[in-house]
């Protein structure tokens, strides 16, 4: 980016180094140039603004007081830590954040020596940050560890396994825990309450930090004395407020709450219980979206607004508001109807009511609704609690999320088969968040499981019918997989209608005519197999061969062209699977009775997926088709555009297009062959 007078600072600083050159009155100053650089970026390149900006002090004064990277500097989520990228040798590369061959959407170790750790979802900074430390201290290498948690990550489970063992392993960790009352929706629960009931106790919290700062100028705390003015300190503070603080109560020495957004004052705090012995937490208040109006008043709104006017803060809505509704959308007007209709319904969600659109339901029957924060296991195992005495929960998770809930979906709602929906949202590849939210991996992963229906919807009404069947007696455990974005369909309000379980449909089918010469080609019979919205492309590429072919037999296509030297010879028929599990029996034994090639594709991982399940089939029935599987490749795929990335995965429709045609001309390279 180039030079701006109106980013005198922060143009000089290439790494913390520079960084810590600087006197700490310019901090200030720091501060408001990195806000003002972080609006004006993300006005044309949309990104996670919000958190970020109110996070903007904590990344400056741990950078400042802490000797970076050599030190370990741990966020948790991610999402805060635009600040802490420009900082570390990456401003002039933020333009391309998010992009395909930019920068990755959140820190990453295989992007910086900066970046300590893989923090795209949430609530694992602790842990991490405790092994390092004890890693640290085994080496005998003297550094310091910070976890940085924040943004509602603190009511994930993981963080309170991690604070377990803090309390009982020697370590010196230092805690930093970022309240801002949020996590993208306003944060919920007990935790979240008891985090804001601790500053009734800030007068003694300060009083208590000043003494342990004359404390410490004395040489008063070694480790023994640490251990008892701690204990005693506890005790005091217990009767005096007729409370346990649950940190002090793990002995975890507490300091806080600060305002976190006063960096001069944060440096200071920060230098002074650096070098304190033990596992520390320091409780700093910030403001989600500090420094810009808007994203202070619309904290939600602005956790990643997409493109906007930095001046007036106006944003830009790229929509067709009488286009399709996303699907999430179209997912919560229909559970409202449904749930209208059937007093046993209930919906669940781990902090994402407006990102799953379940606050359409929230706002409606506020009663039958539960935000239950970041916590996504215990969001499957409250719903199976709920099924097994009696009502039907639909449990909204994004794709990528539910992963943290794997054993939860098989101990939890599986062996007891409960009459729950799992409705994964975000399913497929999802574009700029990059490798970790893309929802690739739920199908390979739940497939295996027994008592599981697994379905994913080709569009909008087969979404509604679905949801429809999902909550019918004695469908069990049901999981529906449906996509980020917009849909297809205007008129998506189709009647609510049930489908039977394991039943695919047949769709387009193609006959190709020869193509002109003295050579008859080989005549080759192709089935193409997909499963959700994925299906609509393959429609799309059997539109432009009908196309071809109908011109080819009326004599009017160009000859000179190498597809029509080439046009392939024999039939296409395009099934939709629709159900992962059960698998339509019908439809294989169909296929591999009547084709030569099988050629499957998905918007998922390849190996294990939908086509995996075919090829298995397959074989398991003595048929013996060539098998080409679709999917995404055996790696992660890194952030770029949906269009982009699936092309990087060879399922666009130019690739879907080419295997095609190359199935049917024989043509198939033999790694293809299963």
């Amino acid at each position: 980016m180039a030079e701006d007078n109106n980013f005198q600072l922060i143009n000089r600083i290439n790494s913390p180094a520079d960084l810590r050159k600087l006197k700490v009155d310019q901090l200030p100053e720091v501060c408001r140039e990195l806000r003002r650089f972080i609006v004006r970026g993300l006005s044309t390149n949309p990104g996670h603004l919000a958190s970020s900006l109110g996070a903007i002090e904590i990344s400056v004064a741990c950078h400042y007081v802490f000797n970076t990277p050599e030190d370990r500097l741990v966020w948790d989520v991610g999402h805060q830590a635009y600040s802490h990228k420009i900082l570390t040798g990456r401003r002039d590369k933020f333009s391309e954040n998010r992009k395909l061959g930019g920068l990755r959407p959140f820190p990453s170790p295989l992007e910086s020596e900066y970046d300590t750790f893989t923090c795209g979802h949430a609530s694992n900074s602790i842990s991490a940050a405790l092994g390092m430390a004890v890693a640290s201290k085994l080496q005998h290498k003297h550094r310091h560890v910070v976890a940085v948690i924040g943004d509602g990550a603190m009511s994930g489970g993981l963080a309170y396994e991690g604070l377990n063992n803090v309390s009982s392993q020697p370590n010196d960790l230092l805690i930093i825990l970022n309240d801002n009352d949020m996590s993208i929706d306003r944060a919920v629960g007990g935790m979240e309450r008891y985090l804001l009931n601790l500053d009734t106790n800030e007068t003694y919290n300060r009083l208590r930090f000043k003494a342990s700062e004359w404390l410490h100028a004395k040489g008063m705390l070694s480790d023994e004395r640490r251990k008892g003015i701690i204990r005693l300190n506890n005790a005091l503070k217990s009767a005096i407020s007729h409370q346990q603080n649950i940190f002090e109560g793990m002995n975890i020495r507490y300091f806080g709450p600060f305002d976190g957004n006063n960096i001069i004052e944060l440096v200071r705090i920060l230098r002074q219980i650096k070098d304190m012995k033990g596992p520390k937490l320091l409780h700093l208040h910030t403001v989600k979206g500090k420094g810009y109006k808007p994203a202070e008043q619309s904290a939600t709104i602005w956790h990643a607004p997409g493109k906007f006017d930095p001046e007036t803060g106006k944003r830009i809505i790229d929509c067709n508001d009488n286009g399709p509704q996303k699907y999430q959308d179209v997912f919560g007007e229909t559970l409202l109807e449904l749930a209208r209709k059937n007093q046993k319904i209930v919906g669940v969600t781990p902090a994402m009511p407006t990102g799953s659109s379940m606050c359409i339901m929230m706002k409606a029957m506020p009663e039958r609704t539960f935000d239950v924060g970041i916590a996504e296991g215990h969001a499957v195992t409250f719903s199976a609690g709920m099924a097994k005495d009696g009502l039907m929960p639909f449990c909204a998770i994004y794709s990528s999320f539910a992963q943290r809930a794997y054993d939860n979906i098989i101990h939890d709602a599986a062996i007891l088969n409960l009459p729950m929906v799992l409705c994964l949202d975000r399913a497929g590849l999802v574009g700029e968040d990059g490798a970790t939210h893309h929802g690739v991996f739920d199908m390979a992963a739940l497939r295996p499981i027994p008592n599981l229906t697994i379905a994913s919807p080709m569009d909008e009404r087969e979404l509604r019918r679905l949801m429809f069947t999902a909550q019918l007696p004695g469908k069990g455990t049901f999981v529906i997989r449906y996509p980020r974005g917009r849909g297809l369909l205007t008129d998506w309000r189709c009647p609510l209608e049930e489908v039977p379980v394991g039943t695919g449909r047949k769709l387009s089918f193609l006959s190709m005519p020869a193509s002109s010469g003295s050579v008859q080609p080989s005549f080759h019979r192709v089935a193409v197999i997909t499963i959700g919205p994925i299906g609509n492309d393959v429609e799309t590429v059997m539109d432009e061969l009908g196309k071809t072919a109908a011109e080819t037999s009326e004599g009017t296509a160009d000859d000179t062209t190498p597809q029509a030297r080439c046009l392939p010879f024999g039939e296409i028929q395009h099934y939709d699977i629709r159900f992962l599990k059960p698998l339509d029996e019908n439809i294989l034994h169909e296929v591999g009775k009547t084709f030569d090639t099988v050629i499957t594709v998905e918007d998922g991982v390849r190996n294990g997926g939908m086509g995996s399940a075919v090829l298995e089939w397959m074989n398991d029935h003595g048929y013996n088709p060539t098998v080409v599987r679709l999917g995404l490749p055996d790696e992660f795929v890194e952030q770029g555009t949906v269009a982009q990335l699936r092309k990087f995965c060879g399922i666009d429709t130019e690739s879907i297009k080419d295997t095609i045609v190359r199935a049917l001309a024989g043509d198939l390279p033999q790694s293809f062959n299963r």
